[in-house]
């Protein structure tokens, strides 16, 4: 029986109708296998996975597949999203077995008595072709395969098992975390770059995000390569935004591209991509006379706004690839359709501007508009016109779940570029989404992942905490709370004292009362969203500086540590730690300022911007917080500054003259 129709993921209930009898990973579904001595089909993916969909088609829904399944296997259905442990787990597990990368859906068979992969893939299609075998087919081999060779198998499993746990112990021994590592990570990148169309790497083709905070921190540093890694990422930054990744009509960005030149996309949107582009291209605008920059970061905040925003102040977590079961429908155009809604004059210059005047660009008869020029003709009442007639279309589906994780990725996002262009609105919707974070997914010093149906679900994972709390220390920064300041702490001891190994340094990504199979994962590389570990650096760095508070600096220490090998070994792995890397061997400057009157304090943060890289918080009127930075009872009429570097401050000053002078002299 299939047991998903009660689920409150929108992946897992795109599956209920199904002729399998999936089951939802759970203590039912475990011991059913374990109990039958019957092996698992575990299939993970989420709801807006063009490829999920396309096996989902094929296989999922074919009677005869499915009664093949449910002969053979346990079926159970995770969405990636809600599981990411399990996902992280089983697409390691994949990496060993195949010796190649994973993806979704992935498809893993698990021995029911230890819930360890004995064979893993992605996609299968139905009949054989790219190279694969038959779904069905494979499933009766694998079958057989595992009634017939049990030994062999919990061997292999085993020395998988092994090797795994071995993994999250001490990682790879290497010399103490120095800066010699950045001069071979810039050449890794300059050889990845992508010269002629920006970003890194060929087809198919995603932003990267981490890999661009990377060399954004690497344009900032004062050595050889930061003018060619400005111009890598202005050039990626506007090679992007003028591309088919993004959505010209409502702003946003698809997840990636098919091809190596961003032309056509696999037309998912996620909340993450958008969250981290968002302050890139906003800083990007900040200290740039482009326009298209700064139309991009309003772009996806518009986006934003009114596709993804949920009553009480959170977003949802994605737009789907397919709309009406089509790729790509809802999104591309066909010539005369875009002629009979504009003007003469008008088509005459969309066409130009947006490749209309050009060969079709999408399975040669339709055209995903594609941006030709940085220059901007009017042209907003026919994109309006445009929209407008999309929205008449089926529109693609959009889960609706939040994620603590990805909502913090887009507080930091919202708080950053909202100081970086001075809109104060988007710092409003930082500090809403993190209150709805805090009334909805906080509860009783414990962080949940997941709210959907109206209940906060799933304890929260690494990157939960580590995310919101990286994101509260951007908050603070842009719009100071005393409040946000001692939920950064709780959070910051709660990480601690439940994901960090004190032994060996780093953190890991299941929380230590939390049941995993086979290993407790401690994960340090980035995905398309940043290493949890690498942003837990960062973050207590800037709260154990902020609040004088060693322990916190201790722990960011001891995970460079242990982590530094890896580093080493595979730099652009393992970007984020870099920055982090970065920013603890020279701490940027931190600036407290403080005062009776907010307007005056603010002003001074506003003439300190132009310094790089400088930390900068603003407290309150009558603040009680950091009383050690604030000194003994100031003068009422006062407002001073107190600026530190690392662990050494230096006397507070009085006049904005001498703030700046105490920067320059840093």
């Amino acid at each position: 029986m299939n047991r998903l129709s009660e689920s409150s993921s929108l992946y897992l209930q795109q599956h209920a109708d199904n002729p399998v009898d999936w089951q939802p990973w759970d203590e039912i579904a475990l011991d059913s296998a374990l109990k039958q001595d019957k092996p698992i089909l575990l299939s993970i993916g989420y709801s807006a996975c063009h490829w999920c969909h396309v096996m989902a088609h094929e296989s999922f829904e074919n009677p005869q597949t499915a009664a093949v399944m449910n002969k053979l296997f346990v079926n159970i259905k995770v969405d990636r999203e809600e599981r990411p442990d399990l996902d992280k787990l089983y697409q390691l597990s994949h990496q060993m077995i195949t010796g190649r990368g994973g993806g979704w859906p992935l498809t893993v068979f698990l021995d029911p008595a230890d819930l360890t992969a004995f064979f893993a893939g992605t996609y299968f299609p139905p009949q054989p072709r790219y190279g694969m075998p038959a779904f069905t087919g494979l499933l009766e081999k694998l079958r057989d395969w595992f009634d017939h060779n049990r030994e062999s198998i919990a061997e292999q499993n085993q020395k998988l098992r092994e090797a795994i746990q071995a993994m999250q112990q001490h990682g790879v021994e290497g010399s103490a975390p120095n800066a010699g590592i950045f001069e071979p990570a810039f050449r890794q990148l300059e050889q990845r770059f992508d010269g002629a169309h920006g970003g890194f790497g060929g087809a198919p083709k995603f932003p990267q995000a981490p890999l661009l905070c990377l060399v954004r921190q690497m344009a900032a540093m004062d050595q050889e390569f930061a003018i060619f890694a400005s111009g890598m990422l202005n050039g990626t930054l506007r090679a992007m935004a003028l591309s088919g990744l993004r959505d010209h009509l409502d702003g946003g960005f698809f997840r990636y591209t098919v091809d190596g030149t961003w032309t056509i996309p696999h037309f998912e949107k996620m909340l993450y991509d958008n969250a981290q582009l968002l302050p890139l291209y906003a800083e990007a605008a900040a200290g740039s006379e482009k326009p298209l920059f700064r139309e991009s970061a309003e772009g996806i905040v518009n986006w934003l706004l009114s596709d993804m925003h949920h009553a009480g102040g959170a977003f949802y977590a994605s737009i789907d690839a397919d709309a009406d079961g089509q790729e790509g429908g809802f999104h591309v155009w066909d010539f005369a359709e875009v002629q009979n809604l504009l003007t003469e004059d008008e088509f005459i210059a969309f066409a130009s501007h947006f490749g209309l005047d050009l060969a079709p660009n999408f399975e040669g008869k339709h055209w995903h508009l594609v941006r030709q020029t940085e220059d901007q003709p009017p042209l907003q009442d026919a994109i309006r016109k445009l929209h407008a007639a999309r929205a008449s279309r089926i529109p693609p589906g959009t889960d609706r779940k939040i994620l603590t994780s990805w909502n913090a990725l887009c507080i930091e996002g919202l708080a950053r570029a909202g100081t970086a262009l001075g809109r104060d609105d988007w710092v409003d919707l930082a500090a809403s989404t993190l209150g709805f974070i805090r009334s909805r997914l906080w509860k009783n010093g414990r962080l949940y992942a997941v709210y959907a149906d109206g209940q906060a679900r799933f304890p929260a994972y690494l990157d939960d905490y580590a995310f919101l709390l990286n994101a509260a220390m951007q908050l603070l920064q842009a719009r100071w709370n005393d409040d946000d300041l001692v939920f950064a702490q709780e959070l910051a001891d709660a990480m601690l004292a439940q994901f960090e190994d004190p032994v060996s340094g780093g953190f890991y990504f299941s929380a230590a009362d939390q049941d995993v199979p086979v290993a407790r994962l401690r994960p340090l590389t980035d995905d398309a969203t940043p290493g949890g570990n690498g942003v837990a650096v960062k973050a207590l760095e800037l709260l154990g500086h902020l609040t004088a508070e060693s322990r916190y600096l201790e722990a960011a220490a001891r995970t460079l540590g242990s982590s530094f090998g890896d580093m080493q070994q595979y730099p652009l792995a393992h970007a984020t730690l870099l920055c982090a890397l970065k920013t603890h061997l020279r701490p940027p400057p931190q600036v407290v300022i403080s005062g009776p009157d907010l307007k005056k304090s603010l002003s001074w943060k506003t003439l300190i911007t132009g310094h790089n890289q400088v930390d900068c918080y603003v407290l309150n009127p009558g603040s009680s917080a950091l009383p050690a930075l604030q000194g003994p009872a100031p003068n009422s009429e006062d407002t001073r500054a107190f600026v530190c570097e690392g662990l050494r401050c230096m006397p507070p000053v009085d006049s904005v003259e001498a703030l700046q002078q105490q920067l320059e002299n840093l």
